[in-house]
């Protein structure tokens, strides 16, 4: 057996414990395997860049972040369009695929990666996708391996700041990762006590927050900390359309939402406000004990699809077990926080604010 392997799009924590549980579910029980590893994403299987690796490469990487094979981000949009030499990248990386004999293409990535996986489909390659993302939000799957790792260092973020906010009596804003989706931040907001998180998907109001912070103020409560995703938006915002609101932020001095927020904050009630964004530390490290069991089970599940020869699927978790779903039926479709689940009602009940 042939199979080939790439990790593409973001970096994530577990990449490497994914890897590992594919391989090592079939080392265990197939007779002869060769595993090539395509570099640096969709790149890799474009340009024919690629290594044969052996079972010294998935020894000890378990516990490792990152991903030995690297990464790089293809966007599904352009994949169709010649690159700048006139190359057409999808019949090279069929070109490669059937050059290397292939039995299955292992891709481990999130929505854009999942897109293509999906094309290389329909153009007639065995595939397998695993769903990899700290933002956990893709579609047809419950969790995502890098989600639960990325809410760790995102909550020891928040926690963190804690402690400062109370000596010195300010508002904090940490800004979480997520530019379309809010499952990082309501996570990592809630494990951390967070007095109000402004999520992609519930545009706020401005008055909304100045009217949480006052009724804080008047407890006693001298400081308080807001978990901000980088997609948040305010209800203003959210009514123009695309190219409006970009050329409006186009115009704006701020380096993101949560520095507008915080000017208008202090201007408002005249609280100091400060600004912290843990940024890509929120992807590296090492994966939280929950994403290497999850991983484990997610490659171990792909390697058997790749023996019964189901191709075509992702390998999700869904109620607590691995299933197969159809890449057809999922690529391109977004999992996003509703804003009527019932763990934003939870969190309302306990007086958490989320600006609407």
């Amino acid at each position: 057996m042939r199979i080939g392997m790439l990790t593409s799009g973001g970096d994530c924590q577990a990449l490497n414990a994914a890897m590992r549980g594919v391989v090592k579910g079939l080392e265990e029980n197939v007779k002869q395997l060769e595993v090539y590893g395509f570099l640096n994403g969709y790149k890799g299987l474009i340009y024919g860049n690629y290594r044969l690796l052996t079972s010294t490469d998935f020894s000890g990487i378990l516990t490792k972040g990152g991903t030995i094979l690297g990464s790089s981000r293809q966007p599904f949009k352009y994949m169709r369009d010649p690159d700048e030499n006139g190359l057409n990248k999808v019949e090279a990386m069929k070109s490669n695929y059937y050059k290397l004999n292939l039995d299955c293409l292992v891709i481990l990535g999130g929505n854009g990666t999942q897109k293509t996986a999906n094309l290389l489909r329909e153009e007639g390659l065995n595939v397998i996708h695993l769903p990899k993302t700290i933002d956990n939000d893709i579609y047809g799957t419950d969790i995502t391996f890098g989600f639960y790792s990325a809410v760790n260092v995102a909550s020891a973020a928040i926690d963190c700041i804690h402690t400062t906010a109370a000596s010195h009596n300010r508002v904090f804003i940490v800004e979480v990762m997520g530019h379309k989706v809010g499952w990082l931040t309501l996570y990592a907001g809630v494990a951390s006590g967070a007095d109000i998180i402004l999520l992609p998907e519930i545009p706020y109001d401005d008055k909304k927050i100045l009217n949480a912070i006052r009724k804080r103020q008047e407890s006693g409560k001298g400081f308080t900390i807001l978990a901000v995703a980088e997609g948040a938006i305010s209800k203003e915002d959210a009514k123009l359309s695309k190219k409006e609101l970009k050329k409006k932020l186009a115009k704006e001095p701020y380096p993101s939402v949560s520095y507008k927020i915080a000017e208008m904050i202090t201007k408002e009630l005249g609280s100091e406000a400060r600004v912290t964004v843990p940024g890509h530390t929120q992807r590296g490290g090492t994966p939280c004990p929950y994403d290497r069991v999850l991983c484990t089970r997610l490659g171990s599940a792909a390697a058997k699809a790749i023996m019964d020869k189901k191709y075509g699927n992702m390998v999700a978790m869904i109620d607590g077990d691995t299933k197969l779903v159809p890449l057809e039926e999922v690529a391109g479709k977004l999992k996003g926080v509703d804003p009527d689940c019932k763990m934003i009602k939870e969190a309302k009940r306990i007086g958490i604010s989320f600006g609407d």
